[in-house]
């Protein structure tokens, strides 16, 4: 890959702050970059502190041939900035080690190259708690091209909580309220309400994060978080579903297979706005790369050039993107769905690796406004979703946040 050839969309990413918190791939090669921690699938992106934890982070690169990628480990703050910390502060070992772990893919219309590393490993020890992302090279070039986020937790707090549909702006109609307390009876805190930062996060999503809270009352080694209208969340609707198991068979939710030289296709059957709840046991997001055999996932599953259809009127004021973990939540030209007059409908086609997957469409609107599913999806309080919580302390005089608790919840009113 020569160094004129980047795309443009990598120089874009490479200027983003990190607080941005942009994971994902950054250049057009650069496929299914995914994050497990102990090699669980579904995981959260929180490596417990100690022991034998790890957490494993893989890629395709569709060039095939091999290339030698490095990654560069950075230390963040709760807001995903880069910390004060020297980086022999917070790793020991070498940064910049070399990805020696590949193999090329077996009997796939579509070549390419898996790469796959963990950490921590033998070169490289992570320290202290807090936040970490991993950027990955190409040898010889000075941007990523690619980037994953964790969390490494020492937990010292306790965290309860609850998800209402009775919330403090409407009653079993199209939102969810968090509430949740932090119990540090175990812990020192010298001045836990300034001292303690939560950030909350619905489905993993970094643009519904919510952070800056104050805690509502203050009991004795407890904080709490009752009543606070930053908490309260729109429902949405489930995700929803398909699978690219077998390049002959349409599986869940595919209309049709077929086959273009020299690859796969696979058409999804055509979506519809979505105007009341569907129940369905969706992963909130996430996709299971796997083959029809289930054998050799990461090297014989193929790609499908993907195609989406969302039969709609035209929404006037911002465009409508394809998101989930398959898009990193990222709303670039590459997810932008386009729309068809004739057709009166958004296309967006894409190449994906065999597996099952989540998916919604969202609208990104024009003047920088929130991103809204309301027109495309719909939202409605039986909506299963799942909050995440974490817990940063910054003791006075330190120069970084420590990640001190982790909790998570999923709320099933879709089931009642």
């Amino acid at each position: 890959m020569k160094k004129g050839l980047l795309p443009i969309l990598l120089l874009i990413v490479a200027i983003m702050p990190c607080i941005s918190q942009v994971s994902g791939a950054y250049v057009d090669n650069i496929k299914s970059l995914r994050l497990e921690v102990n090699g669980i699938w579904n995981s959260h992106p929180v490596m417990p502190m100690g022991g034998n934890n790890r957490v494993d982070i893989s890629f395709d690169d569709l060039q095939h041939n091999y290339i030698r990628y490095t990654y560069h480990i950075i230390h963040c703050n709760a807001d995903w900035q880069k910390s004060d910390l020297l980086e022999s502060e917070y790793l020991e070992g070498f940064n910049d080690s070399p990805i020696d772990d590949y193999k090329s893919s077996m009997n796939t219309t579509m070549l390419y190259n898996h790469y796959k590393f963990s950490l921590p490993n033998e070169n490289v020890k992570l320290l202290v708690s807090g936040n970490y992302m991993v950027e990955i090279y190409e040898d010889g070039y000075d941007e990523p091209v690619g980037c994953v986020c964790f969390s490494v937790l020492e937990n010292k707090v306790g965290l309860t909580m609850d998800i209402l549909s009775n919330t403090d702006i409407d009653a079993y109609k199209s939102h969810q309220q968090l509430e949740f307390s932090i119990n540090y009876q175990s812990y020192n805190v010298n001045r836990p309400e300034e001292e303690l930062y939560p950030v909350v996060y619905q489905n993993r999503h970094w643009d519904t994060h919510v952070e800056g809270l104050r805690p509502s009352y203050v009991r004795s080694n407890e904080l709490i978080y009752n009543h606070n209208r930053s908490l309260i969340f729109d429902g949405g609707n489930e995700y929803r579903r398909f699978e690219i198991l077998n390049e002959y068979v349409p599986t869940m939710h595919v209309e049709n297979m077929s086959y273009h030289d020299p690859y796969y296709h696979a058409t999804i059957m055509e979506d519809l706005p979505r105007f009341n709840y569907i129940y369905d046991q969706d992963q909130n997001g996430r996709y299971y790369v796997r083959n029809s055999d289930n054998y050799e996932n990461a090297t014989e599953s193929d790609y499908f050039y993907t195609h989406f259809k969302l039969k709609s009127s035209k929404l006037e004021g911002g465009d409508v993107y394809l998101n989930g973990d398959l898009t990193y939540d990222r709303y670039i030209d590459e997810y932008k769905m386009e729309y068809d007059e004739a057709e009166g409908c958004y296309t967006i086609y894409l190449p994906l690796k065999q597996g099952s997957y989540n998916y919604q469409y969202v609208f990104l609107p024009d003047d920088g406004g929130n991103v809204s599913i309301i027109d495309t999806e719909g939202s409605f309080y039986q909506t299963e979703n799942e909050y995440s919580i974490y817990v940063y302390h910054r003791p006075f005089g330190e120069r970084y946040d420590h990640l001190v608790g982790f909790g998570t919840i999923s709320n099933f009113l879709g089931t009642r």
